[in-house]
């Protein structure tokens, strides 16, 4: 109607975003100490009101951030995995994921940073020690039924031991501190992912190094 102002929409979802954004870059430029909900929202560029409209505590907002974190490394991982061959090898799977985990860019090193923050508030609060816990459950569980069906289908030799090709695979994302702290470099840190990959998929000799 013409002379009638139509109210803007408000994507709640997307302020949300912007805001666990703004999580992401206060905790990884100062840390989690430092990131107060009148800090995050200088950050945001919004008001103290309009975060706490959104996020009721500063725990509520760690864990929207992490669960926005892993949506966007999921897809960086589904991105990467779509420049391989379809159906990309369990090899290139495993490889990609790991990469994501490791702070081995911006976008990993911020995520990096807010999952030591939130295991460390998680270790002293009830509630999400179990969410993160059923969390790292889960994702071991997926890993460990990837190697699985990997030695189902013939890519990985089947004398090898699912549960601790799994825990050894998943050890390999405590490179982070080493890398967080310039002890190694991240060319050090894919040689030794590559090693064990090779190692595990037997195929150091068939397997070109990424």
């Amino acid at each position: 109607m013409e002379g009638v102002r139509v109210p803007k929409q408000v994507d709640h979802r997307e302020r949300r975003q912007t805001i666990a954004r703004a999580l992401w870059r206060v905790v990884e430029q100062q840390g989690w100490t430092r990131a107060t909900m009148r800090e995050i929202a200088r950050e945001a560029d919004a008001s103290l009101g309009q975060v706490q409209h959104y996020f009721s505590s500063r725990t509520a907002m760690l864990v929207f951030a992490m669960e926005f974190a892993s949506e966007q490394t999921s897809r960086r991982v589904t991105r990467s995995l779509d420049r391989l061959g379809s159906p990309p090898h369990p090899r290139d799977v495993l490889r990609a994921t790991l990469m994501e985990m490791l702070p081995l860019h911006p976008d990993a090193r911020a995520t990096s940073r807010m999952s030591a923050a939130y295991t460390l508030e998680a270790l002293h609060d009830p509630e999400l020690h179990e969410q993160a816990r059923l969390g790292l459950h889960d994702g071991r569980a997926l890993t460990e039924r990837l190697i699985r069906q990997a030695i189902t289908d013939g890519h990985i030799p089947s004398d090898r031991e699912p549960a601790i090709e799994t825990n050894l695979l998943l050890a390999l994302t405590g490179f982070t501190p080493l890398l967080d702290f310039d002890v190694i470099d991240p060319d050090a840190a894919l040689t030794a992912i590559d090693y064990y990959l090779d190692r595990l998929f037997d195929c150091t000799s068939q397997h070109p190094k990424r």
